[in-house]
């Protein structure tokens, strides 16, 4: 083929059409500004312990499957799956709900905790798994193109995209309990959005979760990244670390060189970008640069406060996936929606991952994992003024909400990531998930795979289609992969196993 690929940023985006060019013949260069590959999804090694900078399960994992089969691999040849069951504890004052893709367990703990409802979450997965079959197909397809809307599979998902309904909307029609809609509803938080915003279709994410499950990866869902770099490598394709995209110049309306950092300059035939979008769209395309004013008037996720601690015990009681919820929930999302206030009464999402995985931690001790949704950098917040001060709310919450008492006393290892240092890592406004995912801002109307007003330039990653999370991070790669073969006249098979699993609805346990 000799069709030189570059592809910007080495985020799971970027690995995944790196990995799928590199085996269709194209002769692949991924140039990563970092030292490791990941982006997002790079481990954060400190004192002995390794943390995932951002994702900490991985779910639809069959899509994970399909690309790894495309190269005639399967990802457990290069990492170690857990599937978890229980999957999180969900907590709400004094009452917690343990979730499980086993549905007559699922169906216990939730008549346990909210007796009266567990017929309602019969009746969600029913419909869902309809929905999902409905919507799924959708979610495959390019639209970089307005024919595309005439697609006969967008055309039957109609009626679940071309609403005013929100998630919580469609929570209420299942659900009596409000603590129980939040159950289904957490999910929009790989979206950064709030359930009282984030478009109706999304009510799938919870299915997808409570019927097929979630995985834990050993060592971290780095490890993900870190086996895609091997593919890559495998496939003949070059990976460089240390090398900073400064630059893209054009012959006409196509990228013909990019200039790196310390000034050199590479040829491509095609160009995959994988840096965040709308960081990229004002500082590397050169002539072709928007403005950052133009960018800041889209609508963008939250952020999140991170914090990272090794400890010197294991908490083994406590769950792998635990999320407390704020005592005021919608009042908590509305200050983060607002972009200006930064709620004390705050959720919190903890990961102990070290009662699953025993490599992530020196013998004995322990890390978490610590996330809490908060305002992103659009209105100037100064977070190191308040990041210590902030810090001890958060672990005064954790302490008090867990069984974790004493855990000041254990900690030995800290690392800390705010809003502001998101943004300090071309994270604009500090997103961390990227565009939100309101209707206005989906499918055609997202940056598309093939990038409007270019011939060859191509988005992968969550700023384009389908849009945030892991699975869909790697379905936009594909998507982008398979656009640049059309481009030479070569179309592409997909490899398919979700057709077949998400056929299975009649025994979910069995997913």
């Amino acid at each position: 083929m000799n069709k030189k690929i570059i592809i910007i940023g080495a985020g799971p985006g970027g690995l995944t059409s790196g990995m799928l060019l590199a085996h269709r013949g194209y002769d692949v260069t991924i140039l990563e500004k970092a030292s490791v590959v990941g982006g997002r999804n790079a481990p954060i090694r400190s004192g002995g312990y390794i943390f995932d900078t951002g994702p900490t399960f991985l779910h639809q994992k069959f899509t994970l499957d399909e690309v790894f089969a495309e190269t005639g691999r399967r990802p457990e040849d290069y990492m170690e799956f857990v599937k978890l069951d229980p999957m999180t504890t969900l907590t709400w004052g004094d009452i917690s709900l343990e979730t499980s893709y086993d549905q007559d367990q699922m169906l216990r703990n939730i008549e346990k905790a909210f007796p009266g409802e567990s017929a309602n979450y019969e009746r969600f997965m029913s419909d869902h798994a309809k929905k999902l079959q409905a919507i799924f197909p959708c979610l495959l397809m390019p639209y970089h193109k307005l024919s595309n809307f005439l697609n006969v599979n967008l055309i039957k998902a109609l009626p679940y995209v071309a609403t005013s309904k929100s998630v919580m909307d469609v929570l209420g029609e299942y659900f009596d309990d409000e603590r129980l809609k939040l159950a289904f509803t957490f999910q929009a938080k790989y979206l950064g959005m709030s359930p009282w915003n984030c478009p109706a279709l999304f009510s799938i994410l919870a299915y997808i979760e409570y019927a097929h499950g979630i995985y834990h990866v050993q060592g971290g869902l780095s490890n993900i990244s870190e086996g895609m770099a091997k593919v890559v490598e495998e496939e003949g394709g070059t990976i460089r670390l240390n090398s900073e995209v400064t630059e893209i110049k054009y012959n006409g309306k196509r990228a013909a060189t990019v200039t790196l950092a310390d000034g050199e300059i590479m040829q491509c035939d095609d160009l995959v970008v994988n840096a965040d979008y709308a960081q990229a769209r004002h500082m590397i395309f050169g002539a072709r640069n928007e403005s950052q004013e133009d960018q800041a008037k889209k609508k963008y996720s939250c952020s999140t406060f991170m914090l990272y601690l090794g400890l010197d015990k294991i908490y083994q009681d406590e769950p792998h996936h635990h999320v407390v919820f704020a005592d005021d929930y919608h009042q908590n999302l509305r200050d983060i929606q607002g972009e200006k206030v930064i709620s004390d009464d705050m959720s919190v999402y903890i990961r102990n991952s070290s009662v699953t995985d025993p490599t992530v931690a020196p013998t004995g001790h322990s890390q978490l994992y610590i996330l809490v949704p908060t305002i992103n950098c659009r209105n100037g917040h100064d977070w190191k003024k308040t990041v210590a001060e902030y810090k001890e709310k958060v672990l005064s919450r954790i302490i008090e909400k867990t069984g974790m008492k004493d855990l000041r006393e254990h900690i030995v290892e800290e690392r800390i990531i705010t809003p502001q240092d998101w943004k300090g890592a071309d994270i604009f406004l500090g997103a961390t998930f990227n565009l939100a995912h309101t209707l206005d801002q989906m499918l055609y109307l997202r940056p598309r795979n093939r990038m409007q007003g270019f011939d060859n330039i191509y988005l992968v990653g969550g700023g384009t289609h389908p849009g945030s999370g892991l699975p869909t991070i790697y379905e936009s790669a594909r998507i982008s992969s398979n656009l640049i073969c059309e481009s030479y006249g070569k179309k592409r098979g997909r490899v398919d196993f979700a057709t077949e699993i998400l056929s299975q609805t009649t025994d979910l346990s069995t997913c």
